[in-house]
């Protein structure tokens, strides 16, 4: 039986190198030192929002729709993601910014609105 890799580990702060690879079927192990790429170190919850991610082609507002958070919620997720594979995100579009004030309750309603209209 295969489990997901237990990435993070508990008290390591290292990248894992894979040193065996099992072919079961054939009967074939390889061994080696083997690097594991940025997708395979991803924490299960980075793994599930990318899945779902490519699931519908890229559309953050569907995703906000499945997941049912809030816009600025996915893109901050996002955003999350795009630093774990080592991407640094682009600068936050002030619209989206204005969003996640409003919902955190930093700004009122009105002054959002006031934002958004410039």
């Amino acid at each position: 039986m295969t489990q997901p890799l237990p990435i993070p580990f508990p008290g390591v702060d290292e990248t894992p190198v894979v040193t065996a690879l099992e072919f079961p079927e054939a009967g074939v192990t390889v061994t080696g030192r083997f690097a594991l790429n940025e997708f395979a170190l991803l924490e299960p919850e980075n793994l599930e929002f990318l899945r779902l991610y490519i699931k519908v082609r890229g559309n953050l507002k569907e995703v906000e729709r499945i997941l049912g958070v809030s816009y600025p919620t996915v893109r901050s997720r996002f955003d999350a993601l795009l630093r774990a594979i080592g991407y640094e995100p682009e600068n936050p579009d002030p619209r989206d910014e204005t969003l996640m004030m409003l919902e955190r309750g930093q700004i009122s309603p009105e002054e959002a609105l006031k934002r958004l209209k410039k």
